[in-house]
């Protein structure tokens, strides 16, 4: 899936030079930028681990914060995924059992083929941050609406309980089925199985889970998600043209998402990082969504990628663990919010090679499987560098806008963000995979900045006294290092508590000379 592209003659030469002209007000095609832009979306099955069952798991909960303290509001969270449609309620359960197939040297760590749970598996939401906003998926893949009913009664419930309502945790969305437009091959579907007859299996179930649910339509607090397709396999556009919107629970729905992988792991495979660190690739696997973003925006729905990573599966090794990874992750969620996709749900496991961050800890490799003596304690991995790096530019007043910039360098990408008309951060990444294994002197570009002048007080005013930006580098020594990155001079590596370890360093930037930006690294201007 991945092609490995020859980039742009910069491994042989020192410094290359770009001029980029940053609009000083928001361009007309700016886009919100959602404080939750960066979200996560975590399996069903190892839930409790994740959040903790008698007390909160801290490591979790120190990474959520950590993310939350740069933007003013936590990460919103979708509780799902594949072992959403493997999932069954019973009153004889009070948290969870889970039944695993075994593990293997491609997927280390797989998803439970069955998921019983009770009660208080979803109490433990109060785990989260307070503030946290969170979807709850149910099971369509079972065909059996009293079980999805008997979860979405039970999701309610908890959310109405003491002990989450004192949490100030919230449901937002129940969600039913996950990825259905791939049933017909994972076997809960025939295998002629048509988009017609998913959306009447889906208003079947639909139905009797919003009325166990007291969901009537968009205007209470709970309400449901759309879609949850992978890709493109079915579409909003096709679902909304059979009419799933006139329907009883159709009306109720008040969001869409998809779901977007880059790739698919699921059998092993060689993925090149050179190729996937590459700004053509990044936004040819989103512009395809562009008609589905339009029919959701016409009907009045965000949209949003509700379950999204680098690649399928749990990610690759050499790719979805590295540092090269964590730039990638930058410019594939501005690509998307520039495209008007409010929020990304980054894909969450135990194990998995793509996670933020490691929750638990591990016994054995997330490579290949094999035993690790001693287990590796919970930790962050390269992805939630990116996450720093994108909360900060997203900034905490909750309104800004974003623009991509034009860059005329095939491996630099460029975006800027606006707060009260007028522009206040930049970031540019460079993509350019610079490796272990390479030779010779490690190419820069060299960013000239020229500022689009309006003529507002603000603008003037900005011209006026900002000639110098601070600057803050995520620093990578190689794009395929799994770890020892740092992000304005800290690592949060190397703490229990995701705490940042090192001095802070910020470099002052005069304007009118510009910046280097060194390949496979990122800066963030903040003027």
């Amino acid at each position: 899936m991945l092609s490995l592209l020859v980039l742009s003659g910069l491994a042989s030469v020192g410094v290359a030079a770009v001029n980029v002209s940053i609009p000083l007000s928001p361009p007309e095609n700016s886009q919100p930028l959602s404080p939750t832009l960066v979200s996560f979306s975590l399996e069903q099955d190892r839930w409790p681990d994740w959040v903790g069952i008698d007390s909160r798991n801290d490591f979790t909960h120190h990474a959520l914060v950590r993310l939350a303290s740069l933007t003013g509001v936590p990460t919103k969270i979708r509780v799902g995924a594949n072992s959403e449609d493997h999932t069954f309620w019973s009153p004889t359960v009070t948290v969870n059992e889970d039944e695993f197939p075994p593990a293997d040297t491609i997927t280390p760590y797989p998803e439970a083929t069955k998921i019983t749970v009770g009660d208080k598996y979803y109490t433990l939401s109060r785990w989260l941050p307070r503030g946290t906003h969170m979807t709850w998926g149910v099971n369509l893949g079972a065909d059996n609406a009293t079980n999805a009913a008997n979860m979405a009664a039970s999701i309610v419930k908890a959310f109405k309980s003491a002990v989450v309502k004192a949490s100030g945790v919230v449901l937002d969305y129940i969600e039913i089925g996950n990825e259905a437009d791939l049933y017909k091959n994972n076997g809960l579907r025939p295998k002629n199985w048509t988009v017609e007859e998913y959306v009447q299996d889906w208003i079947s179930i639909a139905g009797p889970v919003a009325e166990a649910a007291g969901i009537q339509d968009t205007r209470g607090a709970v309400s449901l998600q759309g879609a949850a397709f992978a890709g493109q396999g079915f579409t909003p556009r096709e679902i909304f043209a059979l009419g799933i919107l006139d329907s009883t629970p159709g009306k109720a729905i008040s969001i869409i998402s998809q779901h977007q992988y880059s790739a698919a792991f699921c059998n092993g495979g060689d993925f090149p990082l050179t190729s996937f660190m590459n700004k053509t690739y990044v936004r040819g696997n989103l512009t395809h969504f562009i008609p589905d973003i339009a029919a959701a925006t016409e009907q009045g729905f965000p949209y949003i990628l509700g379950e999204t990573n680098s690649i399928a599966c749990h990610g690759a090794p050499g790719v979805s663990n590295t540092a090269g990874a964590a730039l990638w992750t930058i410019d594939y969620t501005l690509q998307a919010a520039t495209l008007g996709i409010a929020e990304l749900f980054f894909h969450e496991g135990i194990g998995f090679k793509y996670n933020f961050i490691q929750p638990i800890a591990l016994n054995r490799s997330t490579i290949d499987g094999s035993p690790l003596d001693p287990p590796q304690p919970p930790h962050v991995q390269p992805l939630f560098y990116g996450g720093l790096v994108l909360n900060t530019l997203v900034g905490r007043i909750g309104h800004s806008r974003i623009v991509e910039l034009d860059v005329g360098d095939d491996n630099v990408s460029g975006y800027a963000a606006y707060e009260r008309g007028r522009v206040v951060r930049a970031v540019f990444v460079n993509l350019h995979a610079w490796l272990a294994s390479t030779a010779g002197e490690r190419p820069s570009v060299h960013i000239d900045l020229g500022f689009a002048r309006g003529t507002g007080a603000a603008e003037d005013a900005f011209w006026s006294g900002g000639r110098e930006a601070r600057a803050r580098r995520l620093v990578v020594e190689h794009a395929d290092d799994v770890a020892n990155l740092t992000w304005a001079g800290r690592s949060f590596e190397r703490s229990s508590d995701v705490s940042p370890t090192g001095s802070k360093d910020e470099e002052r930037i005069v304007l009118s000379q510009g910046l280097d930006l060194r390949s496979t690294e990122a800066v963030l201007l903040v003027f």
